[in-house]
């Protein structure tokens, strides 16, 4: 039996826009809290309604738990509005957790990001290859106003009034459609996308969660169009990983072909453990099946929960030895680094003892020439009348005045030397210091 208008009792409204208004209901038959999309068609063109079926249709088809779950649908032909009745999701939408992350000054955490990668990514597999045989959907208009948090911060992928459904795997839609800040560079030069163009919505979508801002900004839709097809952003915070920049680089990949796959996404390292988690998530959830054998019943239930517990200790051990293997690596290219310096070091080292060494020598040379230089003024011409012991007092060169001065030089040079002493030790120091940084 169809539902009816009186079958729900509406709560308040919890968005509106040109479409219509989103209000949180709650079912009489059972108290079920639930949301719906009130759509006033009347003054609708024929294409707006033609997208209004098939958000209905595809709704209708697609059952998987990252994806807003259809309901049912109430058309109300005296008012000329349709309810399309579905989950509602209390956390909820991406967009609002961003803007709240920019007002607070805060980012996400990676594992968080990672955690909402995988779920979306498992989302798309499920409308880019179909496991009940159906056709491949495209969602066209992948953001962060359209991904739905629930309770537990589980991600739920709605909103598809923009979704194509392709007639096989290898087809093409020509229609201009989407937010700019996510279309592909395909679709702003009005050329054929496929699924493909999700790939690149997604990995906008990724870097928008990271950096908290779109990778492509502008003032106006040409400038923005000329940056997409350019395709330069910056890198992501350096809080977040080389792993997790790779992966957003390869999707935002110009060439469609040289983005990766849905599939290719989940074989990931940085993935695995997340989507081995959502799948014995899955799996534990309820489900219609046949009746147990009365004898096994009660052991069945334990050897799954053990299969599923050793499943997602493979699933870790195994990202865990990826993890050991980048950290080696990183590790390596941090000795390489250390060497390097310690090089530099030691050359700055020997550059000052050089410079000092030579300050010294110079310091040397003046006091020996000044000394000489002294000593020959000293020299006395000895004249045929002198008598001998006048001839005997050139054996004392240097009078006092000269000597004191002499000294008072030293001591200078003296203090030079502990002053570029001092300097070396600090230097060293400087060294140390460093080094204790890295």
């Amino acid at each position: 039996m169809p539902s009816r208008l009186e079958d729900y009792q509406e709560l308040h409204t919890v968005g509106s826009g040109s479409y219509g208004k989103c209000k949180k209901v709650m079912r009489k038959a059972d108290g079920k809290i639930l949301l719906w999309k009130e759509l006033d068609y009347s003054s609708m063109s024929e294409s707006e309604k033609q997208m209004l079926v098939s958000e209905v249709n595809v709704l209708r088809e697609l059952k998987h738990p990252n994806i807003v779950r259809y309901y049912d649908r109430i058309v109300d032909r005296t008012n000329a509005k349709l309810y399309i009745v579905m989950e509602y999701c209390e956390g909820g939408d991406l967009a609002t957790l961003i803007k709240k992350c920019v007002s607070e000054r805060r980012f996400l955490d990676e594992d968080f990001v990672l955690r909402v990668f995988a779920q979306l990514t498992l989302a798309l597999k499920d409308c880019h290859k179909r496991n009940d045989g159906g056709l491949t959907v495209l969602h066209r208009d992948l953001k962060p106003a359209n991904i739905f948090l629930d309770s537990k911060q589980n991600v739920k992928l709605g909103d598809f009034g923009l979704a194509r459904i392709l007639q096989h795997d290898h087809s093409f839609a020509k229609t201009f459609v989407g937010t700019p800040y996510y279309m592909s560079p395909e679709q702003m030069n009005y050329e054929a996308y496929n699924e493909k163009s999700d790939i690149w919505s997604l990995g906008c979508l990724l870097y928008e969660l990271c950096a908290l801002t779109p990778p492509f900004t502008a003032y106006n839709q040409k400038m923005l169009a000329e940056k997409i097809k350019e395709g330069k952003f910056s890198r992501i915070p350096f809080r977040y990983s080389d792993e997790l920049h790779k992966i957003i680089v390869k999707m935002l990949s110009l060439k469609d072909y040289l983005r990766p796959s849905v599939d290719d996404l989940l074989q990931n390292p940085l993935l695995t453990r997340w989507v081995a988690e959502e799948k014995t998530k899955n799996e534990k959830k309820p489900c219609k099946c046949l009746v147990p054998d009365p004898c096994a019943q009660h052991s069945n239930p334990m050897q799954l929960e053990i299969k599923l517990k050793e499943q997602q200790l493979i699933s870790w051990e195994k990202s865990l030895k990826e993890r050991e293997a980048q950290l080696e690596k990183r590790e390596r290219v941090l000795c390489v680094r250390e060497r390097l310096f310690d090089e530099q070091l030691i050359r700055a080292e020997e550059v000052l003892n050089r410079n000092s060494k030579l300050k010294l020598s110079n310091n040397d040379k003046d006091d020996d020439s000044v000394a000489s230089s002294s000593s020959s003024r000293k020299k006395k011409v000895h004249f045929v009348d002198e008598s001998k012991e006048n001839s005997n007092s050139g054996k004392y060169p240097l009078s006092k005045e000269k000597s004191a001065e002499l000294k008072k030089r030293l001591r200078e040079a003296n203090a030079r030397a502990k002053a570029l002493c001092e300097m070396e030790k600090n230097y060293q120091l400087k060294s140390k210091q460093i080094l204790g940084m890295r």
